[in-house]
């Protein structure tokens, strides 16, 4: 394994997130906070350290294979989560590491899943860390890095992507690694300030419209209020929300095409409408089952749009407390938490794309079983599926299955409730954030043992990483020499 080109990402993962700290510093100095400090001192040791990292033992060759790349991409998402969990706690505006990391880990695995019972009580610096990790953990920190160093963004270094970017959908035919990196966050953070634009033009302050962008387009969900999104009592800044968390559920290859105006390849993407179709289906049966609850059709189909959005990208940003809607409408919500957003997005779940290849592949073998001499294949947009990519989903579901079970029992230890812990292990590894009962849109992860933290922190980084580069770190010839 080439462990110098594994350092020097990790030194520049430091040195980005050192800089990234310093946006946090300028904003406590103009709200006349003193939690600056931290942020300062942090961020300047977390890039020097970087620097040095960068600069001594220079990899001689910048080739990553598989093993390599999955292995730095799960050791720096771990890096960025230690050393961004420390301005909470040296300031003691988390007392506890643990609780620190979790909430460190939830926001840039964007997860949104919080310990926090007074989130009004941070400062504002540590507010907009939150909302910070939320967006550099939507379209990933080493996607940011193929864009801005050119020794990386060769075609080689196809495994940091892959490792990085959800969905089984990337693959050896992406060009020009980075341009195309490039391209990406210039899609994601010009969808970041139209939305904190609208929100603007809405009435929003700009520091909330800030933070809302960008915990909207890391599809990450902290909000910067105890009611979250209730707070803005206003249907018109709510839709904005709900459609931006739409939208950044998509797969970004459909605007890269929308952009080289290939149309109708963009519209003739199959997962594109069985994710449109999901949206309205849900809404649709929720609009209708909750009805009574809200006494007419405006409010329940926008309590319902709003959650079908947020859930299925795995935002997580709340209106109100679903937990006395009826059992129809929570299986909705806890199905559409498993389903998760379009490959290629900044949403999480088990994806879209992975549900209609296994669709397609259930479906092949019940015909293959009427008429057995037939030669059937998988097809995705008018192409045929490869062999490798159905054989990675069966496995991934597999793994994940696993993990999930896994992960229930060791949550079941604590001993709460069945709906607590089976919702609080679907939210953690789907990168939703709240589940349903203690850890509802109302609740938080608080009062959850040290125990249970662990493994749901441990789900939260399987799950925005697609699992297996966070595997692979507990393989002892992983670290072997070649």
């Amino acid at each position: 394994m080439n462990k110098r080109i594994i350092i020097y990402i990790l030194g520049w993962v430091l040195i980005v997130e050192g800089a990234a700290m310093q946006l946090c510093t300028v904003t406590s100095m103009v709200y006349g906070e003193h939690e600056g400090l931290y942020f300062l001192l942090t961020g300047a040791a977390s890039a020097l350290l970087g620097v040095l990292a960068v600069k001594v033992k220079k990899p001689k060759k910048m080739v990553l294979y598989q093993k390599a790349g999955f292995a730095a991409t799960a050791l720096s998402w771990i890096l960025l989560a230690l050393v961004g969990a420390l301005p909470f706690w040296l300031s003691h505006e988390i007392p506890s590491f643990i609780d620190a990391l979790f909430e460190t880990i939830s926001g840039f695995t964007t997860t949104g899943a919080t310990i926090l019972t007074n989130v009004e009580g941070l400062s504002h610096g540590m507010l907009l860390w939150r909302s910070l990790m939320n967006f550099l953990g939507g379209m990933g920190v080493i996607v940011f890095l193929l864009a801005l160093i050119p020794k990386l963004g060769g075609q080689q270094n196809i495994f940091l992507m892959k490792a990085e970017s959800p969905g089984p959908i990337i693959g050896k035919s992406v060009p020009h690694m980075r341009t195309y990196a490039a391209l990406l966050y210039g899609i994601y953070i010009g969808m970041t300030l139209l939305e904190c634009i609208l929100l603007l033009f809405g009435g929003m302050s700009f520091f909330d419209a800030i933070n809302t962008s960008f915990a909207t387009a890391g599809t990450g969900g902290f909000g910067i209020h105890n009611d979250n999104m209730a707070a803005y009592d206003s249907y018109y800044l709510q839709t904005v929300i709900a459609v931006f968390m739409l939208l950044f559920g998509v797969n970004f290859s459909v605007y890269i095409l929308l952009i080289a105006r290939k149309f109708k390849q963009a519209v003739k993407m199959e997962e594109l409408w069985y994710y449109i179709g999901f949206i309205a289906i849900s809404t649709l049966i929720i609009g209708i089952n909750i009805m009574p609850i809200y006494q007419n059709a405006h409010d329940s189909f926008h309590q319902s749009f709003f959650y079908v959005a947020s859930i299925i990208t795995t935002t997580g940003f709340g209106i109100g407390d679903v937990n006395h809607w009826p059992t129809l409408s929570k299986s909705v919500i806890l199905i559409i938490t498993f389903v998760g957003a379009m490959a290629g997005s900044t949403g999480g779940g088990f994806k879209i794309s992975r549900i209609v290849l296994l669709g397609k592949e259930v479906k092949k073998e019940l015909k293959l079983l009427v008429h057995p001499r037939n030669v059937r294949v998988v097809k995705m947009d008018g192409k045929n599926i490869d062999h490798n990519i159905m054989r990675n989903t069966s496995v991934y579901l597999v793994v994940y299955l696993s993990i999930f079970l896994i992960s229930f029992i060791f949550v079941s230890i604590e001993g709460r409730d069945l709906i607590t812990s089976f919702t609080s292990v679907a939210a953690t590894l789907n990168n939703t954030g709240p589940g349903l009962a203690e850890v509802g849109p109302v609740g938080n992860y608080a009062s959850m043992s040290i125990l249970t933290k662990f493994v749901l922190m441990f789900d939260m980084l399987a799950g925005r990483l697609e699992l297996f580069p966070v595997l692979l770190l507990f393989i002892p010839t992983v670290w072997k020499k070649a």
